[in-house]
C-alpha cells in the first residue's frame, strides 16, 4: 500500500477499501504519511467524497490509530457530544447528573475553537483543576467519583490530530466526511455503551441552517450505530446563547446556579433532554418520560451538585465547591453594564459575534499558545423577545483593562438588534435523529 495510490483512487471518486484506510491512518499517526500526502487526501476526500461504508472504515482507522479504552465497572458508560456554540455549558451539568443515575461518564472533552468556548476551559476556569489526567487516574476516578471532564491522551486518536491541524491549513475542514470521523473517532475511543449528539443550528452555531445540521446529525448517528455504539443526536436551537452568561467561570457559575435551585431555563431543558435520550438507550429508565423527570430530580435537590463536586475535589479542586463555588471562582476588575440604545424588543443575537467579543477579551485564544483568562465573558444576557427601554441593562461585561471593555461593548452592541416587534418564537429542539 502507498499513500499515492489511495490518493489516486480518491481523486477518481473511488472510496478505499477498509485495509487501505486503516494503513493510512496508521501512517497518519506514525509519520510514514507525510503533510502533502495527508493535505491531498483531505482535498480528495473533500471534493470526491466517501460512501457511506468509507466513512465508518476512516472514523474506526483513525479511531484505531492509538488507545481504545475498555471498563469494568457495573453500570453503562455513557458520553455526549456537542458540536459547538454560546452559553454551551451542559456537560458541565450532565456529567454529574447522570452519574447520579447510575452511569459512568468519561467525558473526553475540547478547548475553545473559534467563536465557541471549551468544556476543558470551563472546568480549568475552577482554581487547582486539572482535566490532564491518565488512562489509568480516568479510571479510577470512573471507579471513586463515577464521572470526569478530562482532555484527550496524545494516545487517544493520534491520526486525528494530525489529520485535524492539517484540515485546518488546506481548506478542508468543511467536509461532512472528515468531519464525521474526527468528531466519532475520539468519542468512540472511550468505549460508550451509548452517545447522544447535540447539533446545533443558529447564530452561535458552526452549521447556519437547519438543513445543513440536519445532514451532519445524521451523518454522525449512522456512522455511530454502523460502528457498534447506540447513538442518536438532537438538533437544538442556538440563534442565542443557551446560558445567560459567556466565559469559562461565567458559565461554571451558571452551572452552580441549576444545580443550586437557583435557575433552571434553556440550559437546564437542553441537559434534561440529552440525558433522558441516553438513559432509555442503555436501559436505565423505561422512557425517556422517567428518564427526564429522574435527571430534573437529581439536577434540583442537590445530588448532581454533590457528585460535581467529588469530580472537582478529585481532579484537584476545592472539597466544597457546592457551597463554596462564588468564594473561589475568579472574577474580573471591570465589570460594566451594556445598555439598550433603543427601545424596543430584542429580535436577534449574532451567538457567533458575542463569541469573539469574549474571545478577542481574553476568555478564548486567537493563537494556540494564547493564555485564556477564565474571569473575563458576560453574564445576565437577556433573552430574545424581551422588551427593552432605552438605557436598559441587556448584558453585563466583565474584562481585565478599561480599553477592553469599552472595546468589546462596542462590538457586543453591534450583535445584539433591537426591533418594533418581537421575533417569532422557534423551537429549544428542532428534531431528534434516530438510528
Amino acid at each position: 500500500m502507498d499513500a499515492r495510490a489511495i490518493n489516486a483512487a480518491l481523486r477518481r471518486g473511488e472510496t478505499p477499501s477498509d485495509a487501505d484506510l486503516s494503513w493510512f491512518a496508521e501512517g497518519l499517526a506514525s509519520g510514514a504519511v507525510s503533510d502533502a500526502q495527508a493535505g491531498a487526501f483531505a482535498m480528495a476526500v473533500c471534493l470526491r467524497g466517501l460512501s457511506t461504508e468509507g466513512r465508518r472504515a476512516l472514523t474506526l482507522a483513525m479511531r484505531d490509530s492509538g488507545d481504545v479504552l475498555t471498563w469494568d465497572l457495573d453500570g453503562p458508560v455513557l458520553d455526549k457530544h456537542s458540536t459547538g456554540g454560546v452559553g454551551d455549558c451542559v456537560s458541565l451539568l450532565l456529567a454529574p447528573a447522570l452519574a447520579e443515575c447510575g452511569a459512568y461518564v468519561p467525558m473526553i472533552s475540547g478547548r475553545g475553537l473559534g467563536h465557541t468556548g471549551g468544556t476543558l476551559d470551563k472546568m480549568e476556569a475552577i482554581p487547582g483543576v486539572s482535566t490532564n489526567v491518565t488512562e489509568e487516574r480516568l479510571h479510577e476516578l470512573m471507579r471513586d467519583v463515577g464521572c470526569a471532564i478530562v482532555g484527550a491522551t496524545s494516545q487517544i486518536a493520534p491520526a486525528d490530530k494530525r489529520l485535524y491541524a492539517i484540515r485546518d491549513v488546506t481548506a478542508t475542514v468543511e467536509s461532512l466526511d472528515l468531519i464525521t470521523a474526527s468528531i466519532l473517532s475520539k468519542k468512540l475511543a472511550a468505549s460508550p455503551d451509548a452517545l447522544v449528539l447535540d447539533v446545533k443550528v443558529g447564530s452561535g452555531a458552526f452549521m447556519k441552517s437547519v438543513d445543513d445540521a440536519r445532514a451532519l446529525a445524521q451523518s454522525l448517528v449512522d456512522t455511530a450505530n454502523a460502528a457498534g455504539c447506540a447513538t442518536s443526536a438532537l438538533i437544538t436551537d442556538m440563534n442565542q446563547p443557551l446560558a445567560t452568561a459567556l466565559g469559562n467561570a461565567l458559565e461554571v457559575a451558571e452551572v452552580m446556579r441549576v444545580m443550586n435551585g437557583e435557575t433552571f431555563g434553556p440550559l437546564g431543558e437542553i441537559t434534561v433532554a440529552l440525558g433522558a435520550v441516553l438513559l432509555e438507550q442503555a436501559g436505565l429508565a423505561k422512557t425517556q418520560e422517567d428518564a427526564a423527570e429522574l435527571l430534573f430530580a437529581v439536577l434540583r435537590d442537590g445530588r448532581a451538585a454533590s457528585r460535581f463536586e467529588a469530580m472537582v475535589a478529585a481532579m484537584g479542586g476545592p472539597q466544597d465547591f457546592a457551597s463554596g463555588w462564588r468564594r473561589v471562582l475568579p472574577e474580573a476588575s471591570v465589570i460594566r453594564e451594556v445598555k439598550a440604545p433603543e427601545a424596543g424588543y430584542i429580535s436577534a443575537i449574532d451567538g457567533e459575534a458575542l463569541g469573539l467579543a469574549v474571545v478577542r477579551l481574553g476568555g478564548g485564544r486567537m493563537v494556540e499558545s494564547d493564555q485564556v483568562d477564565p474571569a473575563v465573558g458576560l453574564s445576565d444576557i437577556l433573552p430574545l423577545g424581551t422588551r427593552v427601554a432605552r438605557g436598559t441593562p441587556m448584558a453585563r461585561l466583565h474584562a481585565s483593562r478599561e480599553d477592553a471593555a469599552e472595546r468589546a461593548a462596542t462590538e457586543i452592541l453591534a450583535a445584539i438588534t433591537i426591533a418594533p416587534k418581537p421575533p417569532e418564537a422557534v423551537p429549544l429542539i428542532h428534531e431528534r435523529i434516530s438510528r
